[in-house]
């Protein structure tokens, strides 16, 4: 099942996600949120904890089903729901298949502790994409040059800081060469002095132009790297623009109170 934009120039959004809803027992957590993502869009999702902004990460990439709803990734539908109102997501192949199209970083990185770095960032493509040991280890080799982390290569979690771990992090999920990076506020278990290590990782991935959906509560980050700003409050997008029409003139009294409590 595919899904194709009618714009003029024909595009298929790399994320398409329509009228998502989410409810956790009474807590409606997603109220219809819709969302569309460009190739090479850097997209900072903010707004205040409890908004909804991980559960709707976590539902782009079946992490957490949607109650109802649609998505679509790379033109390729993940869920949809019918005129009853029943989901109906892809096979599990297909699931499978389309997932792998993202990579996603946690706030609190998710290394195998028994595992060295360069362990950590070769089991997944191994495992699930089959590579050779002698095909994966020098890529993994050159994603941790990329993160400035070569020379922890044989060290093991409980021995790198914070950020080294983010860092290794990101390395891990960009092994699996996904078109899009999903973060979910991946500074937000760091010390302040260790968080821009982290953040200059993503910002090279976005002069990169690779396509990432950022949820950060990192202001800066938000208003200087990414194209695209959203603003989250009580389960649904209150706001979205580019970083100068959300932070310099936001339109919605609930964007501008949430911005002069954090700037």
């Amino acid at each position: 099942m595919r899904f194709m934009t009618s714009d003029a120039a024909g595009e298929v959004p790399v994320i398409l996600a329509r009228d998502i809803c989410k409810r956790f027992a009474a807590l409606q957590v997603l109220k219809s949120v819709s969302l569309s993502i460009d190739k090479g869009d850097v997209v900072a999702v903010i707004g205040p904890s409890g908004s909804g902004k991980s559960t709707l990460l976590r539902c782009l990439n079946h992490l957490e089903t949607v109650d109802s709803g649609e998505v679509v990734i790379e033109g390729e539908t993940l869920v949809s729901t019918d005129v009853a109102g029943v989901c109906h997501y892809a096979a599990e192949a297909e699931l499978r298949r389309i997932c792998r199209k993202m990579g996603m970083v946690f706030q609190q990185f998710n290394l195998f502790p028994h595992l060295s770095v360069l362990q950590n960032i070769i089991e997944a493509p191994i495992t699930v994409k089959g590579l050779s040991r002698a095909e994966a280890v020098p890529q993994a080799e050159e994603l941790l040059r990329k993160v400035g982390l070569l020379d922890k290569r044989d060290s093991y979690p409980a021995r790198l800081s914070g950020g080294q771990k983010q860092r290794v992090a990101i390395a891990r999920a960009l092994a699996m060469q996904p078109d899009i990076m999903l973060f979910d506020e991946p500074t937000s278990a760091l010390d302040p002095e260790l968080t821009g290590e982290v953040l200059r990782s993503m910002r090279q991935l976005a002069d990169e132009r690779m396509t990432m959906l950022v949820v950060t509560h990192e202001m800066a980050f938000a208003r200087e790297v990414s194209t695209r700003v959203v603003f989250m409050d009580d389960g649904e997008i209150v706001e979205t623009g580019s970083p100068d029409e959300v932070f310099v003139c936001p339109q919605h009294p609930r964007t501008r109170a949430f911005l002069e409590h954090m700037l």
